[in-house]
């Protein structure tokens, strides 16, 4: 089912130095903005019973904190209303800085009458002072989570380091993905995995569900009988007398890392010593970088060329993102550029500069696309996108997060003249600001602190190119990088497009035909697709060449191919191909393959058609994929669709065609968003 291999630690194990924590973002999405600026979080320990027959995830969450200024009235967390709080507690924890071992108590329910099985409980340590029980209340906040406010004792005094003891339950809660059995490769056993990017897993466990607060963690986990748990933990322990998993995470990491899965896991050690866990087809984006655990959605190992980009991708977020964390989803950048830029420096020095400009080309290619969609003057084409309230950060993975993002960290690069010197800077910043959250100043700061003669320069002011300018103007990227190295794989793609587009038909292509793209790279038959998609609706004699000359070629390639051929069938309402779109959609389960379609199918002549496999196939289709599906059917959502101004734009990476910016998760978006729409994402 899963690949795994064992724990890796973030790089550099030593302790951050002290630097006080940057200021939270305004309360647009965390209704804990506030209330974190009161208290040092120190650690958290989690005691977790996995109930899957009641798809329920029971939970005692002991956060240990330190009020930064005498006698706060109350801690406020962030929460959803799918976690139900049951009870909470207080008690003074020692001043010494060791934390106590993570000891949880998991009751065993015995015969009887099918009564709710006990909460996972946090026992009172022999001779210590004992807790005493804390009123609470919940209210709403957002459409995507909950406010949660802890009266806490009025004699609480400053820098006194106590604990906050929650009970809670979790059902049908957007971070916690249940599958049963039927819908896993071994079909024995049930399964389960969180998905915290960026704001979901304050329906995990009550929270500080903002980048800006990061701390080490602990966790206890209790499972049914043969399964098999894994959490972003550096420590990792089975105690087989006890029956529960034991993990601590010893570098400070945000609330959104916090990962888990579970199920009948099949390990494979392929290499050197690098965590990788593939998850089924309903994992809803491609990849996710939760330290020493990182995610990676089975369907990508088709594709080669795919998977090795995800890979580097998600192994440059060790750096970026995890190490050094952006300290506010609005400069989300700072994570997924930086992470791009890392990864495109690697395959450069890997597999040649042909290559990583042939995948750049793509990627750029895409961002002008969405671009032409949302039009150059779209607030979120900045690199500093600001928040409206009540949108979901969620929905802010979009393009210019990573190839802006990615377009400006190639222009700093650049300035310093030497990719080399601009590595040294690099690593001079992660060893600065490891684990820690920052923002864009700290990173522009230390860049131009590395280079004093570029300082002098005040290449930060150069006209048109000014760093700010670059943050905060909408539009493209202000400078691109010359993709020149990588003309030998792009040309003949822009020549076969060409071809398929010159008059007259007949003559271009028995031309066309003569090339034989099953040599070619997967990233150039991507493109040439992606150059047809543009095209169309092409003339009908057009799609039946090239149906006549690729169909068969192309049903033999990855998903990543496949989807971009169908949806030139669909778009093109060419009826001898849809028993293909059938076929595809009978087998995969992923959103991002499986939304793309039905939004186009639904766009024209074909929803009876949609309807019609919808109903056949939605049985196997994870539940919260299934509510979206049958949203698009009802409302015949398309590609023509505009996002709205406040749904802003959507995790974690593009991998595809993207003409939309919104990436939901689960099923807590407006029912007007538009959903993966020609967009793989990798966090």
């Amino acid at each position: 089912m899963a690949a795994q291999c064992c724990c890796r630690k973030a790089p550099g194990a030593e302790a951050a130095p002290a630097r006080p924590p940057p200021e939270p973002p305004p309360a647009l999405d965390v209704a804990s903005a506030s209330s974190a600026q009161l208290f040092r979080l120190r650690h958290l320990q989690l005691g977790l019973e996995l109930r899957p027959e009641a798809r329920e995830l029971a939970g005692c969450l002991v956060l240990e904190l330190c009020a930064l200024r005498p006698a706060p009235r109350a801690l406020v967390l962030d929460a959803h209303p799918a976690l139900r709080l049951h009870s909470a507690a207080f008690r003074r924890a020692p001043a010494a800085a060791t934390e106590p071992p993570c000891a949880f108590a998991f009751a065993d329910p015995g015969p009887g009458p099918a009564l709710p099985p006990p909460l996972p409980s946090f026992p009172e340590a022999p001779g210590a002072e004992p807790s005493c029980p804390l009123a609470f209340r919940v209210d709403p906040f957002t459409d995507y989570g909950s406010s949660l406010t802890v009266t806490l004792p009025s004699e609480l005094e400053a820098h006194q380091p106590f604990q906050v003891i929650l009970r809670y339950t979790s059902t049908d809660a957007p971070a916690i993905w249940w599958l049963d059995p039927e819908l896993t490769y071994g079909s024995a056993k049930p399964f389960v995995f969180t998905q915290g990017h960026s704001v979901c897993n304050r329906s995990f466990f009550p929270c500080f569900d903002t980048p800006a607060v990061k701390c080490t963690y602990s966790a206890v986990v209790k499972a049914p009988l043969g399964v098999q748990v894994l959490m972003s933990a550096t420590q990792s322990t089975y105690v087989e007398e006890e029956g529960v998993y034991r993990f601590h995470m010893e570098h400070p990491v945000p609330a959104y890392l916090v990962a888990l899965v579970a199920g009948d896991l099949q390990p494979a050690d392929i290499g050197p010593r690098y965590d990788i866990v593939f998850l089924p087809p309903s994992f809803p984006i491609v990849a996710m970088e939760n330290p020493c655990l990182t995610f990676i959605i089975s369907s990508i190992l088709e594709s080669d060329e795919f998977l090795v980009i995800d890979v580097i991708h998600e192994v440059a977020h060790s750096w970026f993102g995890n190490a050094v964390t952006n300290a506010t989803w609005e400069e989300m950048w700072l994570s997924e550029g930086l992470a791009t830029y890392a990864q495109r420096r690697i395959t450069t020095e890997t597999y040649g500069a042909a290559f990583t400009c042939l995948e750049t080309a793509f990627r750029l290619d895409a961002l002008h696309r969405q671009m032409k969609l949302l039009g150059e003057d779209s607030p979120v084409s900045k690199l500093q996108v600001k928040l409206e309230p009540g949108v979901n950060p969620s929905h802010l993975m979009n393009l210019f997060t990573y190839e802006k993002g990615y377009c400006f960290v190639y222009y700093l690069s650049q300035l310093c003249g030497d990719p080399q010197r601009f590595d040294d800077f690099l690593r001079a910043y992660v060893e600065k600001y490891k684990f820690t959250s920052v923002v864009a100043q700290d990173l522009l700061d230390s860049f131009l602190s590395f280079f004093p003669e570029l300082k002098e320069q005040s290449v930060d002011c150069r006209a048109g190119l000014e760093f700010e300018r670059w943050l905060n103007a909408t539009g493209p990227p202000l400078a691109e990088p010359d993709l020149s190295q990588g003309s030998s794989l792009t040309r003949p793609v822009e020549a076969l497009f060409q071809l398929w587009t010159a008059e007259p038909l007949d003559q271009a292509a028995a031309s066309a035909s003569a090339i034989d793209i099953s040599k070619w790279r997967t990233f150039q038959t991507a493109l040439f697709l992606d150059r047809l998609l543009d095209g169309s609706p092409l003339p009908q004699e057009v799609v039946m060449s090239l149906s006549k000359c690729y169909s068969s070629l192309l049903d033999s390639m990855n998903a990543e191919i496949r989807i971009r051929w169908l949806q030139i069938v669909v778009r093109n309402d060419y009826y001898p191909d849809l028993h293909r779109v059938r076929r595809f959609l009978e087998s995969q389960m992923s959103r991002m393959y499986t939304i793309p379609l039905y939004e186009d199918l639904c766009t024209g002549a074909l929803k009876s058609f949609a309807l019609e496999v919808f109903y056949q196939t939605q049985g196997r289709l994870h539940p919260n994929l299934r509510r979206t599906i049958q949203q698009i059917l009802s409302q015949g959502l398309g590609p023509s669709a505009e996002p709205s101004a406040e749904q802003g734009s959507a995790g974690a990476d593009s991998e595809a065609d993207t003409d939309t910016p919104a990436l939901l998760l689960g099923d807590e978006a407006p029912s007007s968003a538009i959903s993966l729409r020609d967009v793989n994402v990798s966090a």
